[in-house]
């Protein structure tokens, strides 16, 4: 699960770099909620989905980031995230 974490902060610091400051956030956490809700509708697999989604996706979310800054976005990221995840499963279900 290392590798996973390791891998998806990298993923997380590029797309920090796209888009920057509290959209930034936003569409990581937004975006990594929908693909945890995605792996756990198709991937069946207790090991595989932990190594993705605790390791990497856990790795790309960055909920604890969010929430030392004041913004819109710590309103609205909890929200959206929570819907995007049900999104994500539905999707696939």
């Amino acid at each position: 699960m290392s590798l996973g974490g390791g891998l998806g902060g990298v993923a997380r610091y590029g797309l920090s770099v796209l888009v920057p400051g509290a959209w930034g956030l936003f569409v990581i956490n937004v975006l990594g909620s929908f693909l945890i809700g995605v792996l756990m509708g198709l991937v069946p697999r207790p090991l595989v989905r932990a190594f993705f989604g605790v390791g990497m996706l856990g790795g790309f979310t960055t909920f604890s980031s969010y929430a030392v800054s004041w913004s819109w976005a710590l309103l609205a990221t909890p929200v959206c995230a929570v819907v995007a995840a049900f999104l994500g499963l539905r999707v696939t279900r």
